[in-house]
């Protein structure tokens, strides 16, 4: 089989409820007519800025790898900076890790410089192809899930595909899972007649449970859920983190406790009938944000990857301002010259809690890189073989380990809520 050429490689960057709940609040958005002031977090920043860097060396070392002739040259890597997302030229960057790309001149143009894999990069793949293997029942059920959310249980090829990294899919994963699960995925054409969708064939009713209520089932087991209950608590909450200043003031907690209160709707029901102007067509929205950003590897993705999905998610397409209204639970970043949003709860102290064995494996990836990075070829030497990698493997990924996540900027300022999403579209996502 015949794999995509490099730049095509690089353009995956690019590229039923119940009736009485509807009848209590559908008519008011007073609460919800504010938001916060955006608090800069440090600690998110740097683990944006680090993945960056992680994630586009991911995407090189794939696109060499399924190259017939299993290198680039310097030639092919000129127009592709902006589709990596990063803030250098390509050239300059896959020359900082020595680790993973060995330079070399090419074979029949001694002046042009080509760039194939190291035998640890190698194995690094050789290693990430036995996780994805190991991994297989997960990442089908997290593609039924997020196409279970969507309106018609189908999301276009290029949306899924911008999304691979975030959602730790393997690479031709849509070719690779719809021809062996057949029963579950299929590969349409969109309505559009122009362009390819895949398509939910088999709807899971055990896979349509949020991690909003799976975590709710653990506190009954626990009994946390009868202590919240005895406080006048809600069964269903979402997990809030304020920024410092923020959650002690009584307006913001009076704010939030009445947004608390709303009924909570899954992101697995049917939200055609509720008023899009509602309190609770905004509370399902955060909670299809919460449910989406809960099944991505590092609990965070672009702004703009989302917005591909808000026709089919039956979300407004500007949602931003859902992000900077609650910022207790979701963190909106500017760094690395894009606009990227997290689930708080997703971290503790600088470190991804409860991290996927996708994500350990990145961790000795960072590992391999930082080390070229440091030591330059010298690198090479230093970096012992695969297996006897640090069992420790987040170290260095997900950023420097603090006292606390660092807020900067604090504010108790409360603004209205006009046109928010201005402000960040000047730091608009150039993918």
């Amino acid at each position: 089989m015949k794999h995509r050429i490099t730049i095509a490689d690089l353009h995956f960057l690019s590229s039923s409820l119940h009736p009485n709940i509807f009848n209590h609040h559908q008519q008011s958005r007073s609460i919800t007519k504010v938001r916060l002031k955006w608090v800069k977090n440090r600690s998110l920043d740097n683990i944006i800025d680090i993945h960056t860097d992680l994630k586009a060396a991911n995407i090189l070392k794939d696109a060499i790898f399924h190259r017939p002739t299993q290198f680039l040259t310097a030639k092919s890597l000129s127009d592709t900076q902006k589709l990596l997302g990063i803030t250098i030229p390509t050239l300059r960057f896959i020359r900082r890790y020595p680790t993973l790309f060995e330079e070399f001149p090419h074979p029949k143009y001694a002046s042009l410089p080509c760039f194939r894999l190291t035998q640890i990069a190698l194995n690094l793949h050789k290693l990430e192809q036995k996780i994805y293997e190991i991994e297989e029942p997960n990442i089908v059920e997290r593609l039924c899930r997020v196409l279970m959310m969507s309106r018609n249980k189908q999301l276009p090829l290029r949306s899924l595909h911008l999304l691979r990294w975030d959602l730790g899919f393997p690479y031709d994963y849509d070719q690779v899972l719809a021809g062996k699960y057949g029963d579950m995925f299929e590969i349409v054409k969109s309505s559009n007649g122009l362009s390819s969708s895949l398509k939910l064939v088999k709807w899971v009713d055990e896979f349509a449970v949020s991690e909003l209520q799976k975590s709710n089932e653990v506190e009954e087991i626990s009994g946390d859920c009868y202590k919240r209950f005895l406080r006048g608590k809600s069964v269903l909450e979402f997990p809030l983190s304020f920024p410092r200043g923020y959650g002690g003031q009584k307006k913001v907690k009076a704010w939030m406790d009445e947004f608390q209160k709303l009924p909570y709707v899954s992101p697995y029901e049917d939200s055609s009938k509720i008023d899009p102007e509602s309190e609770l067509m905004e509370k399902r929205i955060v909670g299809v944000l919460h449910e989406f950003l809960s099944l991505t590897v590092y609990k965070k993705t672009k702004r703009n990857y989302l917005r591909n999905l808000t026709d089919e998610y039956n979300m407004p397409f500007r949602f931003t301002r859902i992000f900077t209204r609650y910022p207790g639970i979701f963190y909106l970043s500017l760094k690395c010259k894009t606009t990227s949003v997290a689930l708080k709860e997703g971290y503790r102290r600088g470190k991804l809690v409860n991290p996927c064995q996708i994500a350990k494996y990145r961790g000795k990836f960072h590992h391999v890189m930082r080390t070229g990075l440091i030591y330059r070829k010298k690198g090479l030497e230093m970096l012992p073989e695969l297996d006897s990698l640090v069992e420790d493997d987040a170290v260095g990924i997900d950023g420097e380990e603090s006292s606390g996540d660092e807020e900067v900027e604090s504010s108790g300022e409360w603004v209205e809520d006009d046109d928010e999403d201005e402000e960040f579209d000047d730091a608009s996502d150039r993918d």
